[in-house]
């Protein structure tokens, strides 16, 4: 009888005082957070290259290639635009490394899975 009172106790506080579980939201925010993130590393490894010395395409080819490595197969990657991206990118390469010249159309390989 104890154990019977103890157990429906129990289990009534636990479905008063238990908080629901939501999906996974993927807000804009979180999204243009995450997609300025990815402009961020595109530019910074860019520029970087860049100023190493090493050629306009080698510049482009490692920082694709580093891009791409570091945030494929995350969740939010089926949710990015990747027009928004490209422009973005060329818009920080023009103010953060005053690359004036940069095509978009160079961006044709950052994908992710």
């Amino acid at each position: 009888m104890i154990i019977r009172i103890f157990t429906i106790f129990t289990l009534t506080l636990h479905f008063l005082f238990s908080n629901p579980v939501y999906s996974l939201d993927t807000s804009f925010k979180n999204l243009e957070k995450y997609t300025n993130k990815i402009s961020n590393k595109f530019t910074r490894t860019y520029c970087n290259t860049e100023k190493f010395g090493i050629s306009h395409e080698g510049a482009l080819q490692f920082a694709i290639g580093e891009t791409n490595k570091e945030f494929r197969n995350k969740k939010l990657n089926k949710f990015i635009d990747y027009s928004i991206l490209k422009n973005l990118i060329v818009n920080d390469l023009e103010n953060n490394c005053e690359v004036y010249d940069f095509d978009i159309s160079n961006l044709e390989n950052l994908k992710f899975n």
